[in-house]
């Protein structure tokens, strides 16, 4: 049995939490990974999964070896990577992720100022509003916005977001400016479908309010040019009206009574042991978000 290939299957299956699922990753067939399970365990002498029609769990021995498989690995990857000089050099193809909207503003202009930088790179971007695996989805580099579950990962806040209700200076000079969350029952309502799942509205200090939306759009942009029409407000994250902010097309109320922002972070697996190609994106990427006065 080759030992270290063995490991990175057992690591693979670990961080999947899938026989077939590692097998997809590994482009390898799913007896291949079952079998190198069967005789890494063997070998050690000690149970590592619990495996149920379900799922599959590490034991609490099959927890320590994860954890000491997952160091060996990274050690041998650092070494080789040190000695052929991708550590020095960027090359290859990374993957990022990011909501969709988020992404498109914000992080597509990093990655290609990137790219221009790195001659050897190729770069895929991921921009999707759905919780994306890293690890199973092959990701290399994560822009999250808001609070992150304990993953493990390296994680870098960069900014912050608020949610915000905006509409144009037209619609508050004919129907005014709503000075309390309350006033809102007053006024027409646009609202994202993709992002509106409750007509409860919460602001700080615990207040909520129950809205009424007179429009639904499919998607954040037509909620947001229906509100810089003048026809009525919507709600957002304010780094998706950044630019009609700075171009005065749109204005945020009830700024007062908003929520606590929430937090943007730069997330990658490899910590330390992150390649140049990764090392030298999120250099960029955290300065460029950081610098970014709309996100801060």
């Amino acid at each position: 049995m080759d030992r270290w290939q063995a490991m990175r299957i057992f690591v693979k299956v670990a961080e999947t939490e899938s026989f077939a699922a590692a097998a997809r990753h590994m482009h390898l067939s799913a007896p291949v990974v079952t079998r190198t399970i069967a005789a890494l365990e063997e070998t050690i002498g000690a149970r590592l999964f619990v495996r149920t029609t379900r799922s599959v769990k590490l034991t609490e021995a099959g927890g320590r070896y994860f954890e000491d498989c997952r160091r060996i690995l990274a050690d041998i990857v650092e070494a080789e990577a040190a000695a052929a000089g991708s550590y020095a050099t960027p090359s290859g193809l990374l993957t990022v992720t990011a909501s969709l909207l988020f992404g498109q503003m914000y992080v597509l202009p990093i990655v290609t100022e990137y790219l221009d930088a790195h001659a050897a790179m190729a770069a895929r971007t991921f921009f999707i509003d759905r919780p994306v695996n890293m690890v199973e989805e092959g990701v290399d580099v994560a822009v999250r916005i808001g609070r992150l579950p304990d993953s493990g990962f390296t994680a870098i806040k960069v900014g912050s977001v608020r949610r915000v209700v905006c509409g144009s200076p037209a619609y508050f000079e004919t129907h005014g400016v709503p000075t309390t969350p309350a006033d809102l029952k007053d006024h027409r309502i646009a609202v994202s479908t993709s992002a509106w799942a409750s007509p409860e509205w919460r602001f700080a200090n615990d207040q909520r309010v129950v809205v009424h939306p007179t429009l639904h759009c499919n998607t954040n942009e037509a909620a947001i040019a229906t509100a810089a029409t003048g026809w009525g407000l919507t709600r957002v994250l304010h780094y998706q009206i950044g630019p009609a902010l700075l171009e005065g097309r749109l204005q945020v109320v009830l700024g007062e009574h908003e929520e606590p922002p929430l937090p943007i972070h730069v997330l990658y697996p490899e910590g330390r042991h992150a390649p140049a190609k990764v090392r030298a994106f999120i250099d960029l990427a955290v300065d460029r978000l950081r610098s970014n006065r709309l996100l801060n």
